[in-house]
């Protein structure tokens, strides 16, 4: 038997038979005498065997598809690295904060912003072991940035008492949160 070329059917080919030996279930032999009469068994079965190789995918077919899925799963991956350095890509119809980060310090300073919802400046140096005043001067940074780009600014500095802070900065919540 052969495949036959664009329908994906099975051709029979005389000189190129084999004989098969299938053991079956003494019941299933017998509703298959009951139903096929003796002359067209063979026929039968291998019309049978036919049918369930045409609905079964070919293991290299499969193989195949798994390694394009796997590719596309990676290109996805690069594109979205690529716009999230563009800083076009946002999180969940979120802002993504660390788009307005320049450098690792830049982005421990958002991190710890993140996670407190606010802090003033000696509280994320200590955090992050770096001079007060790098901080002072990347928040501001980190503000004109996002103020730029969004026309509101990503953080924002409040000089009164703001849950039990004096002199912090926060994360504006209704960009963050849209």
């Amino acid at each position: 038997m052969k495949k036959g070329d664009e329908r994906g059917d099975w051709v029979m080919d005389k000189d190129e038979t084999v004989i098969i030996t299938v053991k079956v279930p003494k019941s299933l032999h017998d509703e298959l005498a009951l139903r096929v009469s003796e002359g067209e068994r063979s026929k039968f079965i291998r019309e049978a065997i036919i049918e369930k190789l045409q609905k079964t995918p070919r293991p290299d077919r499969i193989l195949e598809l798994e390694e394009k899925i796997r590719r596309l799963q990676e290109e996805i991956t690069q594109i979205k690295r690529s716009l999230a350095d563009l800083e076009i890509l946002t999180y969940d119809k979120e802002i993504n904060p660390h788009v307005f980060c320049i450098d690792e310090i830049d982005r421990k300073i958002m991190d710890y912003l993140l996670h407190y919802r606010g802090a003033t400046t000696s509280e994320i140096s200590k955090a992050i072991k770096v001079n007060r005043w790098l901080i002072l001067s990347r928040l501001k940074k980190i503000r004109s940035r996002s103020e730029k780009q969004l026309g509101k600014p990503i953080i924002e500095y409040y000089p009164g008492l703001r849950y039990g802070k004096i002199k912090a900065w926060w994360i504006n919540e209704e960009i963050i949160e849209r």
